[in-house]
């Protein structure tokens, strides 16, 4: 379709359309699915060669795709929100007939058989696959990164000399650079919500088995999560949607799918939310840049109508952060071990290393650590009792340099994610601002276990009360 406006400043503006106004241009059939999927793919040509979120880029399949969705909405087939959207999805995803590597040698030519759950139901809801994201090796690591893999590591769309965050580094790379309109990763320790805290965008950590992991290169069945990175939290809703619910595949999945959408503007009046000020990671505390951006959302809350109460982690951070690495490089070195044996000297560094972690922890240490989680679990769980949600730092820092190794691994390891994955709550990283250097700061919302839906309300009041999502890179 055209309406005369020159090629590319009609690209432009629909790479600038939000997932919600796109949906309804398209439903109405003011915009083609098609034309709307060649906007990304020539948004990827000209950009993705330095930010590099994609492994690989599925451009004839998608173009199929949007042609069966173009079709389906002009004979009356609109299956929701999501119908004729283009989005992509870090490459630890099984995606049938195309290649997942997972960024690893080992796997360079691996075409799985069957799709992800998780996939199976976006392309259900007729959401359009452009393609396989960046990600750490085996999308997973102890946090240095080291520039020995097939793909070298996504850069930030924000200043490309900075990190992106891991390990669903493409897919937090990929959304504010405007090559994919939402994006799918996985979230052990912090993986979907540091990214999404290091490149500016709303990053959801369900509740633990909302989502189906079935068809997730598995990195630690007791944490391993499947969430959404996208610009605005209305999407994370819409794709939560999509992507909930229980799956047989999947032993540890539970809960149902809810219109998580519907009740986003009905605000945060009456609701208690605990204000988490400051945190302490064994003696590193948040940048006061995000500290600042923390505080001024918690009175943006609070004039929205919320009662704001301070509250205090159960235990310290480090607490949290030992139990999880002893259960994750144990968990991993189970998964992986027959891998490790027999072609360890073709894995990069980071893995190697997280390997030979899990190689030296003994039984005893991992059934210490599950009891410590169990403790932990159940001390969240009494904090989160008479509260509606929790409002703390998530990342401490801003995006690191990306040569910076010390400081890589700081921000990686500086957060106070790690103790919403041993207790499962949902979370979510949001955009709070902008520091001295443009680079995004962030904070984080805490829900009860399997109340998402207030989760994001919350979240929503908030992204509606401050004018973040009105800035974007300025990649060209």
């Amino acid at each position: 379709m055209s309406d005369g406006t020159a090629p590319s400043a009609r690209t432009a503006d629909l790479l600038h359309l939000t997932m919600r106004e796109a949906s309804q241009a398209i439903r109405s059939r003011r915009l083609s699915p098609v034309e709307l999927v060649e906007a990304c793919l020539a948004r990827i040509t000209a950009v993705d060669d330095r930010i590099g979120s994609y492994i690989l880029v599925t451009a004839e399949q998608a173009r199929l795709a949007a042609r069966e969705a173009e079709a389906d909405i002009a004979a009356g087939r609109w299956r929701g929100p999501l119908h004729g959207l283009p989005f992509a999805v870090k490459d630890n995803y099984f995606s049938k007939g195309v290649r997942t590597c997972a960024n690893s040698r080992l796997l360079i030519e691996h075409v799985p058989s069957f799709s992800a759950t998780a996939l199976t139901r976006l392309a259900d809801a007729g959401a359009v696959l452009l393609g396989k994201l960046n990600t750490w090796e085996y999308g997973t690591s102890m946090g240095p990164v080291y520039d020995d893999l097939p793909y070298a590591p996504a850069r930030n769309p924000w200043n490309p000399a900075r990190f992106t965050g891991g390990s669903s580094t493409g897919a937090g790379a990929a959304v504010p650079a405007r090559t994919a309109m939402f994006a799918l990763g996985s979230d052990t320790g912090g993986s979907v919500r540091l990214p999404a805290a290091a490149c500016g965008l709303q990053g959801l950590k369900p509740t633990y088995g909302l989502v189906s992991r079935h068809g997730i290169l598995p990195n630690c069945w007791a944490f391993d999560t499947a969430g959404p990175l996208c610009w605005n939290v209305w999407d994370c809703a819409v794709v939560l949607q999509a992507i909930a619910g229980f799956d047989a595949m999947d032993p540890i999945s539970a809960g149902t799918s809810r219109d998580y959408a519907a009740g986003l503007e009905d605000g945060v009046a009456g609701l208690t939310i605990g204000l988490i000020a400051d945190c302490d990671c064994d003696g590193v505390h948040p940048d006061p840049a995000n500290l600042a951006q923390l505080a001024a959302a918690a009175e943006t809350l609070a004039r929205a109508g919320a009662r704001i109460v301070p509250v205090a982690l159960p235990a310290p951070v480090i607490r949290y952060r030992n139990a999880a690495s002893v259960i994750n490089w144990a968990e991993s070195f189970a998964i992986h071990e027959r891998d490790f044996r027999e072609r360890g000297g073709e894995m990069g560094q980071a893995l190697r290393d997280k390997m030979m972690a899990g190689l030296s922890v003994g039984a005893s240490d991992y059934i210490a650590a599950l009891r410590e989680r169990r403790l932990l679990a159940q001390a969240n769980a009494g904090l989160m009792a008479d509260l509606d949600l929790l409002l703390m730092p998530g990342a401490f820092h801003v995006a690191a340099p990306a040569g910076d190794f010390e400081r890589v691994a700081a921000f990686t390891g500086d957060t106070a994610m790690t103790p919403f994955s041993i207790s499962g709550h949902p979370a979510m990283t949001l955009c709070s601002g902008f520091d001295e250097d443009g680079m995004p700061t962030n904070i984080q919302l805490v829900g009860r276990w399997f109340e998402e839906a207030t989760l994001l309300r919350a979240a929503f009041a908030y992204e509606s009360a401050t004018p973040w999502r009105e800035r974007f890179p300025t990649l060209t």
